[in-house]
């Protein structure tokens, strides 16, 4: 379970990022082709992924995994693919002895390249840039304007979220398995990880590609500033609308999340909205699933139904976007 502990410091100094960042989404995009989950959203970028993807990215994968908990060096927080490129080989003397063990443990293939990488082989780390340059100019590079306009939409939601409900319904919203005990923001899926911000406040970085529990990393300000927490986005990038959106319901959630937003202003079966908008019933769960988690919708069962309804944060939503 994740566990951090916010002090009154802490809550008071909780802000979003700025804005989406190249090198972090070019990682978070290799993690997510490997993942399984959310098939009926990422199934088919997934797959095009796969045919798209040059080999030369491959030996990536072996230090970025799928659980999203990979070697910091590899994603920094930098502006510009270049400005990443060469934070990534400044990073290659700091590193240590027991972060190569722990990718070696993780990593799918043989060590030998990891290896080299750690002992700053020229040839491995020219290896390491021309992976990450091109699995940006694959991955990232054609989607930059719908992942700007993911990142975007989510941070102008929450920000409203939280300036009408506060901190705790904000950061619940990140993940159906989000909530808080006390002064304590807890995601209840594995690993353990309890942490304590300690007073240094915290920034929210949302994800188009990210499909798991809010990952802690630190944060762009170093070891001494605050952390970063980074979650989905609530449209993720198959979603967003490749071109001009119809209006502000659309940008935040998706043409299809947004259609079953307003479906639900009455009550509706699972069947139901897959027949109304003719998506399959996995698709429906996925959309529904990701609307419960933010406050928009409840879900309850009745007998072999499976009802969903709109919250009147979702009735808020629905009006201020009309």
């Amino acid at each position: 379970m994740l566990r951090v502990h916010f002090t009154t410091e802490d809550l008071l100094n909780v802000t979003f990022a700025s804005e989406p960042l190249p090198m972090v989404e070019t990682a978070m995009a290799l993690v997510a082709w490997q993942r399984r989950d959310e098939q009926a959203v990422f199934g088919r970028w997934r797959s095009r992924v796969g045919q798209e993807l040059p080999g030369r990215v491959r030996p990536l994968l072996d230090l970025l995994r799928p659980d999203g908990d990979n070697p910091q060096f590899v994603e920094p927080y930098s502006r510009t693919v270049e400005e990443g490129l060469a934070a990534v080989r400044e990073a290659g003397p700091l590193l240590t002895a027991d972060q190569l063990d722990r990718v070696i443990a993780r990593a799918h293939g043989p060590a030998s390249w990891l290896r080299a990488l750690w002992g700053q082989d020229r040839e491995a780390w020219d290896q390491l840039g021309g992976a990450l340059r091109s699995a940006y100019e694959v991955l990232i590079a054609p989607q930059w304007p719908r992942i700007r306009q993911s990142f975007q939409a989510d941070v102008a939601w929450r920000t409203r979220l939280l300036a009408a409900h506060g901190i705790k319904a904000c950061l619940a919203s990140t993940h159906p398995q989000a909530d808080w005990t006390g002064p304590v923001f807890q995601v209840g899926l594995p690993p353990d990880y309890p942490t304590a911000l300690g007073g240094r406040g915290l920034v929210l970085m949302p994800s188009p590609f990210w499909t798991g529990r809010p990952l802690l990393a630190e944060g762009p300000e170093g070891p001494d500033g605050r952390r970063l927490l980074m979650y989905p986005a609530l449209t993720p990038l198959p979603l967003v609308a490749p071109g001009p959106v119809e209006g502000a319901l659309d940008a935040l959630l998706g043409r299809t999340r947004a259609a079953v937003l307003q479906l639900l202003i009455q009550q509706r079966t699972t069947s139901e909205l897959a027949r109304e908008l003719d998506i399959s019933l996995p698709s429906v769960s996925e959309h529904t699933r990701t609307l419960r988690a933010a406050g928009l919708i409840t879900t309850r069962r009745d007998g072999k139904a499976v009802l969903h309804s709109v919250t009147g944060l979702g009735v808020d939503l629905l009006h201020s976007s009309g």
